[in-house]
């Protein structure tokens, strides 16, 4: 008969065993290509002037089917209005994130954009072009185009205002000299005060070259003009 020592012994060796065999089959696993992910951004706008705004931005994303935090960012940024058809936004963000079973990245990113809003009828058209300098570990640094085309038309429930949107995104990447992701998104925004929006909306993303890359995903904003 085995003493209790003894005893004690094996299963501590055995839990350490263990623990140690799922820690190289975690390691092991490949980093999903598509997954299903919950987006959440918070947009501070605090008018300067009546054509200068300045912006702040938190963003949380929720990644491996919404189970764990993927990636966190914050940035601000101004809007220089030319007029009510055409706007400049310089922005800079940080990010920090980690893919389900992958590694650690981290980027400063820089942005030169301009929107232009177009109204035809009770639609309105909005183009918004994107430059980004993405610096970048442990990826390599890089510049991104990014061209997205968005239709609104507002409607009224109840008399309550809401805007419907549907928009489509291209990327376009210096350092891989491809156009490697699209962003296809529909949804509603809703102004419930002139100082609150929300935003509700579905977006699919295509990525031929990220991991994970093929995302289907629920994505809120909330939008407070003070």
């Amino acid at each position: 008969m085995k003493k209790p020592n003894s005893v004690v012994r094996v299963a501590l060796a055995t839990l350490v065993v263990f623990l140690f065999v799922e820690g190289i089959a975690a390691q092991s696993k490949p980093v999903p290509k598509s997954d299903f992910q919950s987006w959440n951004d918070l947009q501070i706008t605090i008018p300067m002037t009546k054509k200068v705004d300045f912006t702040m931005q938190l963003t949380g994303r929720f990644g491996d089917n919404v189970s764990q935090i993927a990636d966190t960012r914050w940035g601000v940024g101004w809007v220089f209005k030319v007029n009510k058809y055409l706007s400049f936004n310089p922005f800079y963000f940080h990010r920090a994130a980690r893919p389900p079973n992958g590694r650690h990245e981290s980027e400063d990113r820089l942005t030169l954009g301009a929107t232009l809003r177009i109204p035809i009828h009770k639609f309105t058209l909005v183009e918004r072009n994107w430059f980004e300098r993405r610096e970048r570990s442990p990826q390599v640094n890089a510049w991104r185009y990014r061209n997205r085309l968005q239709v609104e038309h507002p409607f009224k429930i109840n008399r309550k205002k809401f805007t419907w949107f549907v928009s489509d995104e291209v990327f376009y990447d210096w350092s891989l000299h491809v156009w490697p992701r699209n962003r296809f998104s529909a949804g509603v925004s809703h102004p419930f005060n002139k100082h609150l929006t929300l935003d509700l909306y579905y977006t699919r993303q295509n990525d031929s070259h990220t991991r994970p890359g093929d995302l289907n995903i629920v994505w809120s904003t909330w939008r407070f003009r003070l």
